[in-house]
C-alpha cells in the first residue's frame, strides 16, 4: 500500500500539490476509484479521479486559479473537471446518494466521510482511496484483497448494488474481460437473478459497455459470464442462441463456442497483420455474430448430417436488427451485416476454381471491409484437423495472390464502367433518368465479368443491351 501512495507521488507532483490547496482551505482530498486500481495494476491513468468534502461551489474557488481550464458541466451531480500541464482531473464531493430503482439516476446527496463514498461504489476494487493529505492508504472494504485475488465484489451487497444501478451488472463482464478479474460467486448469483434489471438501462449505456467489453485483450471471460448469469438474453439474445444441443445421432460443431473461437483468433490476427493497429470493433462484431443465423437455418440430413443453408443471408439480416437495437452507428451496422453476409463466400472458391470474373466480384463486394474480411475467413477456420486448417489457409493464400494480381492490373478498388454517363447518354441519345443508370450498371457488370473492354467494344454492348431493351434511338 505504501508503495502505491509513494508511486502516485512520484508520478503525479500535481495530486501533491492540488492536495495542498484543498488543505490549506481546510478540506481534505483523495485519490479514488479506477486510478487508485489502476495504480496498483501498474496501469497508471493520464485521468485522475479525485474526491472530497467540500461542496461544489468550494471546489470551484479552490481550482479556478490554478487550472489551466475549468469545467463545471457536472457540477449537479457535484463534480468539476480541470486540466493541468496535459492532465485531466476530476474532483468529486462525496456522495451518500438514493436511487428510485426505476431507473438508474441518483438522488444526488453529499456525503460527509470518504468511507460513505466509497461504499455507494460499484466494486470493491474500485472502492480504494489515498489520502493525500496524510499519504495513506483507505480501504476500508477489502478491495487490496480482491485486487490481490482478482476477484470483483461488491462493497454493499450485490442485490443493493445492481437494484441501484444495473448497468454495474455489465460492468463486472467488461472488468472480467479488461482485467481479468473472476466475479465472486454471490455477485454471479445476483446477475443471475436480477438480470431482467438490465432492461431499465437504455440502449445507449448498454451498448457502450458491450463495445468496452468487445474491446478488451479477451473478451471471452465477459461474454462467457453475460451468457451464464442469462444477461446476454437481455442485451444480446443472438449469441446464448448459438448454443446448439448436440446429440449422438446428429454430431455438429457447437456454433457458440466456435464463434468465441473465431473471435479470439480474429483478435490475434489484429495484430499480426497490422502490428501497430487499434482494437476493431467492427471485426470483433462481425467474428462474434458471424454464425448468428445458424440456428434459424439448421436442418437434419438423412444419414446424421446437418445443413444451415443461406445462414450468412439470415445472419446478416439478425446481426443488422440486433445492431440498430443497441444503437450501434450506422457505419457499424452496415459494415457488420456485410461482413456477415460475405464471409461464407469464400467456400466457393474450392481449389481455386474461381473465375478472374468471380475473384473481382468479391473484391468488389467487399470494398473497403476487404482487409477485416479477409481476417474474418481466415479467423473462422477452427477445425482440429491441421491438415485441414493448412489447406483451408493455404487455399485462402492462393485467393489473396489472385486479388493481387487482378488489382494489380486493374486497380479493382475503383472499377468503374468503360463508358461514363455523360457517354452513354451521347451515345443512346438519353437524357438523365433512369434509363441511364441501368445502362451504367449493366456495363459495370460487364466490366466485371470481362475486365476492360476497348471502347469501341463497350459502345458496341451498350448498343446491344439498349436494342434488346427497347431503349434510346
Amino acid at each position: 500500500m505504501q508503495n502505491a501512495v509513494t508511486e502516485l507521488m512520484r508520478i503525479s507532483p500535481l495530486a501533491d500539490e492540488l492536495a495542498k490547496l484543498f488543505a490549506k482551505a481546510g478540506y481534505g482530498l483523495y485519490l479514488v476509484g479506477g486510478s487508485v486500481r489502476d495504480m496498483m495494476l501498474g496501469r497508471p491513468s493520464s485521468d485522475l479521479d479525485f474526491t472530497t468534502d467540500a461542496r461544489p461551489d468550494q471546489v470551484l474557488k479552490i481550482v479556478s486559479a490554478w487550472g489551466d481550464a475549468v469545467w463545471d458541466v457536472g457540477i449537479a451531480f457535484g463534480t468539476v473537471g480541470v486540466t493541468k500541464q496535459g492532465m485531466t482531473l476530476e474532483i468529486t464531493t462525496f456522495r451518500a446518494d438514493s436511487y428510485d430503482r426505476v431507473g438508474r439516476n441518483p438522488e444526488v446527496t453529499f456525503g460527509d466521510s470518504i468511507e460513505g463514498d466509497l461504499l455507494r461504489r460499484d466494486f470493491t476494487v474500485n472502492a480504494m482511496a489515498i489520502d493525500l493529505a496524510n499519504q495513506t492508504f483507505v480501504d476500508p472494504y477489502d478491495g487490496l484483497q480482491a485486487l490481490q485475488d482478482r476477484v470483483l465484489d461488491t462493497p454493499a451487497t450485490p442485490q443493493e448494488s445492481f437494484a441501484d444501478d444495473p448497468l454495474r451488472m455489465l460492468r463486472a463482464a467488461r472488468f472480467s474481460a479488461q482485467l481479468g478479474f473472476t466475479a465472486a460467486p454471490r455477485v454471479i448469483d445476483a446477475m443471475t437473478s436480477m438480470a431482467e434489471e438490465i432492461d431499465r438501462i437504455t440502449a445507449e449505456r448498454v451498448q457502450a459497455e458491450l463495445s468496452k467489453l468487445l474491446l478488451a485483450a479477451d473478451p471471452r471471460p465477459g461474454i462467457e459470464l453475460l451468457v451464464d448469469t442469462r444477461l446476454a438474453d437481455r442485451v444480446l439474445p443472438e449469441v446464448p442462441g448459438m448454443r446448439l444441443a448436440i446429440d449422438e445421432h446428429h454430431q455438429h460443431k457447437d456454433v457458440y463456442q466456435h464463434s468465441l473461437t473465431v473471435l479470439a483468433q480474429a483478435i490475434d490476427l489484429e495484430s499480426s497483420h497490422e502490428p501497430t493497429s487499434e482494437p476493431d470493433l467492427i471485426l470483433r462484431l462481425a467474428a462474434l455474430l458471424h454464425d448468428v443465423g445458424k440456428p434459424a437455418t439448421r436442418e437434419f440430413q438423412p444419414g446424421g448430417g446437418v445443413s444451415f443453408h443461406h445462414h450468412e443471408v439470415v445472419g446478416a439480416k439478425m446481426a443488422r436488427k440486433r445492431l440498430r437495437a443497441l444503437k450501434f452507428s450506422k457505419e457499424i451496422v452496415q459494415d457488420v451485416s456485410q461482413l456477415v453476409f460475405l464471409h461464407l463466400r469464400f467456400h466457393g472458391y474450392g481449389k481455386g476454381e474461381w473465375t478472374d470474373s468471380a475473384v473481382r466480384r468479391y473484391v468488389t463486394d467487399a470494398g473497403d471491409l476487404l482487409p477485416r474480411l479477409h481476417k474474418l475467413v481466415r479467423a473462422d477456420c477452427t477445425t482440429r484437423n491441421r491438415k485441414k486448417a493448412a489447406a483451408l489457409q493455404a487455399t485462402y493464400d492462393d485467393l489473396e495472390r489472385r486479388i493481387e494480381a487482378i488489382q494489380a492490373q486493374e486497380d479493382l478498388d475503383r472499377v468503374r464502367p468503360d463508358l461514363n454517363g455523360e457517354e452513354i447518354m451521347r451515345i443512346l441519345g438519353l437524357k438523365p433518368g433512369p434509363d441511364v443508370g441501368k445502362a451504367w450498371k449493366h456495363l459495370k457488370e460487364l466490366r466485371l465479368d470481362r475486365g476492360p473492354l476497348e471502347h469501341d467494344d463497350a459502345v458496341a454492348e451498350l448498343k446491344k443491351w439498349a436494342a434488346e431493351n427497347g431503349i434510346g434511338g
